[in-house]
C-alpha cells in the first residue's frame, strides 16, 4: 500500500458507512456526496487488496477484514480526537466527563468522601463511577471505556500505565468477642478460622491463595462473596472473618464493634491508579487522578494506610 494513500478521512468515511449501514445514510452524516463516498471506499479496498464491506439488499455490513479495520480505525480516530482535547485543555480549568473505575471493595469507604471532594475541587468535571472486579477494570481500560481505575494489585499489571499510591499489609477483621486472638495472628492459625473470602478473580484473594499455597495450608472458607458489603454483613452476623487492607476497614460503618488483627508474616497489596499505556490521559482525568492521590495521602496521615 502506498504510504501516503491512507488518510484520516478514509477512516472516518469507513466508520460512518458501517455505523449508518448504508452509503446514503453515511453521505448525509458526513456531508459528502454519495458517489464520491462510494468511489473513496472502492479505492480503499483496491489499495488494501481486501473487501471491507458486504453490500446486500439489507444494507452494508463489514466483512471479517472490515471488522478488524473498523476496530483499528475507531481506535485511531479516538486517539486523534483525544489528542486535540488534551492539547486544548492544558490551558483551561479541568472539565468534562471522567470515567473512573474502582474495585467494589473501595466503594464502601471511598465513594462518598471522594465524590464530595471532586465536586468542590473540580466543579466542572462530571465524574462517572464504574465498579467491578480487577478483570473488569483491566478490560475497561484496554477498551478505553474508562479513563483511569483505582485498584489493588498483588503483582504489577503489565502493559498499563500505573501510579502506585500505597503499599499495605492485609489484616484480619473479626468480631470483638474473639478475645483469644492476640493483636497478631499466624498464617497457620488464620487458616483454621472461619473465613469469608472474595470470589475469584480478586486481588486480595490472589494474594491470600498464594500465601496459603506457599505455606502448604488450606484456608477454612465458609463463604465466598463478590462485594465487600456482603462480606461485612456476614462478619457482623458472626458467621466468619474477612481479610482486607487496613485502609478499607477504617471507614467501615460500625467498625468499632469489630477487631482488626495483623497477619504474621504480612501479606501485602499495592493500591494504584492504572490507565492505558498507549494514550495520554485527558487533562480532566489527570486532575481526578491527582485528587484521588491526595485523598489517599490524607488517609495515610490519618493512619489508615502504611
Amino acid at each position: 500500500m502506498s504510504p501516503n494513500f491512507l488518510q484520516l478521512r478514509h477512516l472516518r468515511y469507513f466508520l460512518g458507512i458501517v455505523d449508518s449501514g448504508s452509503f446514503t445514510g453515511a453521505a448525509g452524516m458526513l456531508h459528502v456526496a454519495q458517489p464520491a463516498l462510494s468511489q473513496q471506499m472502492t479505492a480503499l479496498e483496491a489499495e488494501l487488496g481486501v473487501a471491507l464491506l458486504q453490500r446486500s439488499q439489507r444494507g452494508i455490513r463489514p466483512t471479517a477484514a472490515g471488522e478488524i479495520f473498523y476496530r483499528e480505525a475507531a481506535s485511531i480516530i479516538e486517539q486523534v480526537d483525544q489528542l486535540g482535547r488534551v492539547v486544548r485543555s492544558v490551558a483551561e480549568e479541568p472539565e468534562g466527563l471522567v470515567r473512573l473505575g474502582m474495585l467494589s471493595g473501595f466503594t464502601v469507604c471511598w465513594v462518598r468522601d471522594f465524590m464530595q471532594a471532586c465536586r468542590m475541587v473540580l466543579p466542572k468535571v462530571h465524574l462517572r463511577l464504574v465498579v467491578g472486579d480487577i478483570l473488569r477494570m483491566r478490560s475497561l481500560i484496554a477498551s478505553r471505556r474508562v479513563d483511569v481505575c483505582f485498584v489493588l494489585e498483588d503483582e504489577p499489571i503489565h502493559g498499563l500505565a500505573r501510579r502506585p499510591l500505597f503499599h499495605q499489609p492485609l489484616s484480619l477483621v473479626g468480631p470483638l468477642f474473639a478475645e483469644d486472638v492476640a493483636h497478631t495472628i499466624s498464617l497457620e492459625r488464620l487458616a483454621h478460622l472461619p473465613l469469608v473470602l472474595p470470589i475469584r478473580p480478586d486481588t486480595v484473594r490472589s494474594a491470600l491463595d498464594r500465601a496459603f499455597e506457599e505455606a502448604g495450608l488450606t484456608p477454612n472458607c465458609v463463604a465466598e462473596v463478590d462485594t465487600f458489603a456482603s462480606a461485612l454483613s456476614l462478619v457482623q452476623a458472626g458467621i466468619g472473618n474477612v481479610i482486607v487492607p487496613r485502609i478499607v476497614f477504617s471507614d467501615v460503618p460500625g467498625h468499632g464493634r469489630l477487631r482488626l488483627i495483623s497477619i504474621d508474616p504480612p501479606i501485602h497489596v499495592t493500591a494504584c491508579l492504572i490507565s492505558s499505556g498507549n494514550t495520554p490521559l485527558p487533562f480532566a482525568a489527570q486532575a481526578v487522578g491527582d485528587l484521588l492521590a491526595t485523598h489517599v495521602d490524607l488517609a495515610q496521615n490519618n493512619g489508615r494506610a502504611t
